[in-house]
């Protein structure tokens, strides 16, 4: 979770709404929110790679790390995938990482998720838009709905 810039936290448990993502996220805080990036989730073996005992898992950024197979021949965009008691949707928004991913992970971890076959796996991650309310906590299961 982001409380603010460069501020992680990762509860136990979140709960997750259409109207704000994720509770207390600094997501809903934005001038102006992007549905289409309400709740970012990452491969947990991707941030440990980037981190490279460096730096936290969550220093990423994203809600959630997941070991969860997120390419885009397995989670198309609107694809539902339902975590805890959330439903979300795989956005059709590509999540490609920032000047913060870079600054953090350096310029070849960035050229490494974006090349062709990383953006194909979505190696920085996935974007997901809300669909239903609910909480998520940690060792939840993460179902690909059909």
């Amino acid at each position: 979770m982001r409380n603010g810039e460069g501020v992680h936290e990762c509860p136990d448990r979140i709960l997750i709404s259409v109207e704000g993502g994720a509770l207390l996220d600094r997501w809903a805080a934005g001038p102006e929110p992007d549905p289409e990036r309400q709740v970012t989730i990452i491969r947990a073996d991707v941030a440990a790679l980037v981190a490279a005992g460096r730096l936290p898992l969550h220093a990423a950024g994203d809600n959630f790390g997941v070991d969860f197979d997120l390419g885009e021949e397995t989670l198309p965009a609107g694809t539902r995938l339902r975590i805890g008691g959330a439903v979300l949707e795989v956005s059709a928004r590509a999540h490609t990482g920032c000047a913060k991913f870079r600054d953090r992970f350096g310029e070849a971890a960035l050229r490494w998720v974006n090349q062709p076959s990383g953006r194909l796996m979505r190696l920085r991650g996935v974007n997901c838009r809300v669909s239903t309310a609910g909480e998520v906590a940690v060792g939840d299961r993460i179902e690909r709905l059909l």
